[in-house]
């Protein structure tokens, strides 16, 4: 497993979701072809088990260097500002696997559009990576570039982050998926001091909470992509 992403659909009354409508990607580095069936068989298995009741669980399952990810990419892409029907998602994923695992099978939707946003790789944030919940508040800029995180500046400065540089992640290590890998932007605070961007929300529970077993809280929107060829 490389990493799991989130992403973001459109807000909107007229769309049901359990929190945020956001859904999650788990990619998975894969060169044994073979291992695709027995993959998809365990993530089926994993949803049915553990998605909550009352939900809409859907999973879809894509290869990165498949030339069918040019239309999931395009229906992620529209799922975040446009409402979006089962039918658009089984004509976009017509080549790869989609399918529905309970109620409404609306899940179907934000399945195809986790793996169509996370093929894109310029959209999402991670929320494992590396070990990115064990990282402490303050770590240093070398440290983050051993997990494969790379810390970008934002500042109008363009400042370039030094590897004896500290980042202060407000205990909340959520880099972003850009250009195929992980980012952590950043502004700095100080000499040799960065922030990174973004901060928990203050809630009772967090969306973002995943299990040892991938399991998000909001799995109606679960998606498991195996990927061929390392990011």
């Amino acid at each position: 497993m490389w990493g799991v992403v989130r992403q973001q659909l459109l807000v909107h009354h007229a769309i049901p979701y359990t929190s945020h409508n956001s859904s999650a990607c788990a990619i998975v580095d894969m060169t044994d072809a073979s291992l695709l069936k027995p993959l998809i068989n365990a993530a089926v298995e994993h949803i049915e088990s553990l998605s909550f009741e009352g939900s809409d669980p859907g999973l879809c399952v894509a290869c990165e260097n498949g030339s069918a990810l040019d239309h999931l990419i395009a229906f992620g892409q529209s799922c975040t500002a446009h409402i979006m029907s089962q039918r658009e998602a089984l004509q976009a994923c017509a080549k790869v696997h989609l399918s529905a695992h309970g109620g409404t099978g609306d899940g179907i939707i934000g399945a195809a559009a986790a793996v169509g946003l996370t093929g894109y790789g310029w959209a999402g944030r991670f929320i494992e990576f590396g070990g990115l919940r064990h990282v402490p508040d303050v770590v240093r800029v070398s440290e983050l570039g051993r997990l494969n995180i790379l810390v970008v500046s934002i500042d109008r400065n363009a400042k370039v982050p030094g590897p004896d540089d500290v980042v202060h992640t407000k205990q909340w290590l959520r880099p972003s998926l850009l250009a195929g890998r992980a980012v952590l932007m950043t502004t700095p605070r100080g000499n040799g001091v960065w922030e990174s961007l973004g901060e928990k929300r203050n809630k009772r529970i967090s969306t973002e909470k995943v299990d040892s077993t991938l399991q998000s809280v909001n799995v109606r929107y679960s998606s498991f992509v195996p990927d061929d060829n390392a990011l």
